[in-house]
């Protein structure tokens, strides 16, 4: 199993979970981060005056599927999530050892 874990614009996040319902993907978890990368933040006008903004509002969403559909939600996520400028994310794909259901306590679903 895989964890992928993307960060995206906020406003890109309907277009991704629209995409990934689209294919029966629906379990997700969304966590709303701030951050920067190479866009290294924002300059904002602010009662006349410049101010920079550090930190971006982003989204997270962290989604765990089998092996097989690890590239699939990649895809789903790097097409819907892309605006083609700086600031648009990454994503991270990590390998998941042991995954239990706590109501039932069924592991690896």
């Amino acid at each position: 199993m895989k964890l992928i874990k993307a960060i995206i614009r906020p406003e890109r996040f309907d277009f991704v979970k629209k995409a990934l319902e689209d294919k029966a993907i629906y379990g997700m978890t969304i966590m709303e981060v701030m951050g920067r990368g190479d866009q290294k933040g924002i300059a904002l006008q602010y009662r006349g005056g410049s101010m920079m903004v550090d930190l971006i509002p982003k989204i997270q969403i962290e989604i765990v599927v089998k092996e097989k559909d690890a590239e699939m939600v990649i895809q789903i996520v790097k097409e819907a999530a892309k605006t083609g400028k700086i600031g648009d994310g990454r994503i991270f794909v990590l390998p998941v050892e042991r995954s239990i259901r706590v109501r039932t306590g069924e592991e690896d679903l």
